[in-house]
């Protein structure tokens, strides 16, 4: 028990997420620390070790006493009272069948436990990087109001110069609130996404969260450590252990259909004869007795055996179908990080581009004053693709973490 308790220890608060922000790995053993799910979880580890012991111990042994109210005379005295001491047995190696099932079953209960905690590690970077987005999208909206607040000046003075026209000053305006309304929204969007994160760490809902994401694509090599998911993740180790268990509780069910030996010894206790003198008069009677019991009626045994089996063979099947299921997940997030990765280079390029040719326009509008209309269109697909970049990279992100639960390997 102790060895689990150190394994899970070790697991709830380290976990082997890889490339991640250490503010991240905090969290994640914070939320192991005090998710009451996850513990819950290890409760249920707990428990199922405490079968062990129940199951590979003897059967209490049987103490009788009776007293003679009519003493039976007998040639050495009269029995005055009988004390009987008895222990069964069962058949060799069926109490060690049932333990190893019993230590199977827990194994199993802590595979549970450490998917548990994947899947809580996964949540809490699906709830993470939306925070990164959010905070990112609120910042490029600032940038954009100052950016459009300069603009203005710049409308403003060509207007009174001559070059340009007020419209152009009046379209500045509109985008402006638009910004101003969009980033309104965006702070208290932040309300709820910080709720969500923050109650996964069981903790008070507006408590601040540091966000810290290096904002570049991790380095995967094609279908990385594909062959792992037979070996790694923790609810196929789960199913497997299951399945050992019921070979287990088969060779249990099997040896219970085998007599049981019992041992005991009766004790009497005999009174003195008191019309004659005989000897050994009033000498106590022990006798050892030896009992086996007769297994005859076997449906009870033929039924848990079958059991055992159909138990068996559920597993094999479920473990083969969780196994299909983990393979199309796996492809299906390949997709996904590829596809994050392929827009967020996409995104970079057209950043660039864009940036270049609002530089031209903004030179040729401060001296002719003309195409103000281009520049401000020019600034918005600069914001659109800012944000559109920061929502792939916080895509890109959860997608891997999406990845490493698949892997079981959080």
């Amino acid at each position: 028990m102790l060895r689990y308790a150190l394994i899970a220890c070790v697991l709830m608060l380290l976990g082997t997420y890889q490339v991640r922000a250490q503010s991240l790995e905090t969290y994640f053993a914070t939320a192991a620390e005090n998710n009451p799910g996850l513990q819950s979880r290890y409760k249920s580890f707990e428990a199922a070790l405490q079968r062990v012991p129940q199951v590979s111990s003897l059967p209490d042994p049987t103490f009788s006493f009776g007293y003679f109210i009519s003493p039976v005379e007998t040639r050495l005295g009269p029995q005055k009272a009988k004390f009987s001491l008895s222990q069964m047995f069962p058949w060799f190696g069926t109490l060690k069948a049932k333990e190893d099932a019993a230590s199977l079953t827990a194994e199993a209960k802590f595979q549970e436990f450490v998917d548990a905690r994947n899947q809580l590690y996964y949540k809490v970077a699906a709830a993470y990087f939306p925070l990164y987005k959010l905070n990112e999208w609120k910042q490029i909206e600032k940038e954009n109001i100052e950016i459009l607040n300069s603009y203005k000046d710049i409308a403003t003075r060509n207007f009174e110069n001559g070059k340009g026209a007020m419209v152009d000053v009046l379209r500045v305006d509109i985008m402006l609130k638009d910004a101003s309304t969009s980033l309104d929204i965006l702070n208290k969007e932040e309300k709820p996404l910080l709720t969500t994160f923050n109650k996964l760490l069981n903790r008070p809902a507006d408590e601040k969260v540091d966000i810290k994401v290096v904002a570049n694509t991790d380095s995967l090599r094609e279908h990385v450590r594909k062959d792992s998911l037979m070996a790694q993740h923790p609810m196929l180790k789960r199913l497997e252990l299951l399945r050992q268990s019921s070979e287990a509780a088969e060779t249990a069910a099997r040896k219970s259909g085998y007599p049981k030996l019992g041992l005991g010894l009766d004790y009497v206790a005999v009174g003195e004869r008191t019309d004659m003198q005989v000897e050994d008069s009033g000498q106590d009677v022990i006798m050892p007795m030896v009992s086996v019991t007769i297994p005859i009626f076997r449906k009870k045994y033929n039924a848990a055996v079958k059991e055992a089996q159909l138990k068996q063979e559920s597993l094999a099947l479920q473990k083969e179908e969780f196994t299909n299921n983990l393979i199309s997940k796996y492809e299906s997030v390949w997709f996904d990080i590829n596809k994050q990765e392929q827009l967020i280079s996409l995104y970079d390029q057209q950043i660039d581009e864009t940036r270049r040719a609002l530089k031209l326009l903004t030179t040729a509008y401060s001296n002719s004053g003309k195409e103000f209309e281009e520049v401000l269109r020019m600034q918005q697909e600069i914001l659109k693709y800012e944000k559109k970049k920061a929502a792939a990279i916080s895509k890109y992100k959860t997608a891997v973490a999406r990845m490493e639960y698949v892997l079981g390997a959080l």
